[in-house]
């Protein structure tokens, strides 16, 4: 079979009937383990959580984990080098996805998250852009071919990551936009980047937070962060959410009041109990036990992950593994302090165990692109 020239890896083959069975079953089973227990805990404290509401959103969850299947299946099957070589296009729909979300968009309290055509709800194009800005970073680090970037290579970083970013501020959606950061210093970082630069990009980010909150951030979003810096300034108001959560967590204490049982979520105390604050309500049903065995499977999903990294065949593979990590290691972070009040309320979900189509979707086509590059170890040869 002719070579297929590729700009991220110089020339590969691609095999004509693909992976082999053999090479599939070379899967990171502990990364595979961890995966599969966290969806399956998040399912049943999803259906815990919305007991008490006009929806059961158990078979709603059940339906984005087998379409989110489907897409790691589809994401493993393709070789990862043919995904980044498509990265710009990707990203052009990625970004178009985001402009038309801003025309036709709808969402809760006047935000444009979210695509509806026809009344179909057909997901939130931020979660697609993480996914593809990943890829853009990917096919454009991999080409840099030096030590330490230059300030030209870190300006044109920070313009990839900044673009889909800008569009989510608009619809607003800072928490959503907040997610790339992490994204983009954790590409520098792996890239090389040199002290003096790193300081001063430092000041960059906190002189654009400034003008963030002075220009770009809404009321609600304003009264959010003094809350935090003051949460007992408003506890029927704006401090209501993180006053419960910090009750449900709690009132867990080690073991938990059992599936079901928590007197927050199932007596409506809890907002956003299925979504956002996922996390209390498996605090309060499961206790201190419960909370650690998760934090434990999102642990061995990182270390798993970061593992496949150190030992990926090029540095396409790397930058997409700790691309992808960054962003998933920073919602796990963001979230579970979210919840005890260290850090301001957002619209942060948390991996696998948050009810939402479109987050579960990405996690898992994330998941996929990280097998893929395992498995590559041995296809690419």
């Amino acid at each position: 079979m002719k070579p297929i020239s590729s700009p991220v890896s110089g020339t590969f083959r691609l095999s004509e009937q693909g992976p082999s069975l053999r090479t599939f079953s070379g899967l990171d089973g502990w990364l595979v383990l961890a995966v599969l227990l966290l969806s399956l805990i998040g399912l049943a404290t999803v259906h815990s959580a919305s007991t008490e509401l006009t929806v059961d959103y158990l078979p709603r969850q059940a339906m984005w984990l087998g379409f989110g299947a489907l897409g790691l299946l589809l994401v493993l099957l393709l070789d990862y080098h043919l995904l980044v070589d498509l990265a710009i296009p990707l990203y052009a729909l990625g970004l178009g996805l985001l402009a038309l979300v801003l025309w036709i968009g709808e969402g809760p309290g006047g935000t444009r998250s979210w695509l509806d055509i026809a009344g179909v709800r057909l997901g939130q194009p931020a979660e697609l852009a993480k996914l593809v800005t990943v890829l853009l970073l990917t096919r454009y680090l991999s080409n840099a071919g030096r030590k330490f970037l230059g300030l030209r290579q870190i300006l044109t970083c920070g313009a990839i990551v900044g673009l889909p970013m800008a569009l989510i501020v608009l619809q607003p959606d800072l928490g959503s936009a907040a997610m790339f950061v992490p994204m983009l210093a954790g590409a520098l970082l792996i890239a090389g980047i040199r002290l003096r630069i790193l300081l001063a990009v430092a000041l960059v980010v906190l002189a654009i937070g400034g003008l963030a909150w002075t220009f770009g951030m809404q009321d609600y979003q304003r009264d959010r962060v003094r809350t935090f810096l003051s949460p007992e300034s408003d506890p029927l108001g704006a401090g209501y959410q993180v006053r419960q959560s910090k009750i449900a967590v709690g009132s867990g204490e080690l073991t938990g009041r059992g599936y079901g049982q928590g007197t927050q979520s199932q007596l409506r105390f809890l907002p956003a109990r299925h979504t956002d604050f996922i996390f209390s309500v498996l605090a309060e049903e499961w206790g201190f036990l419960g909370v650690a065995t998760v934090l434990g499977l999102y642990a061995l999903y990182l270390y798993s992950a970061l593992r496949i990294a150190t030992r990926a065949r090029d540095r396409a593979g790397i930058f997409l593994v700790v691309g992808f990590v960054s962003v998933f290691g920073f919602h796990v972070l963001y979230n579970t302090a979210m919840v005890v009040g260290l850090t301001p309320i957002t619209g942060i979900p948390l991996p696998f165990l948050s009810y939402g189509g479109s987050f579960m979707i990405l996690n898992l086509m994330g998941t996929g692109l990280i097998l893929n590059v395992d498995i590559r170890r041995y296809v690419n040869r």
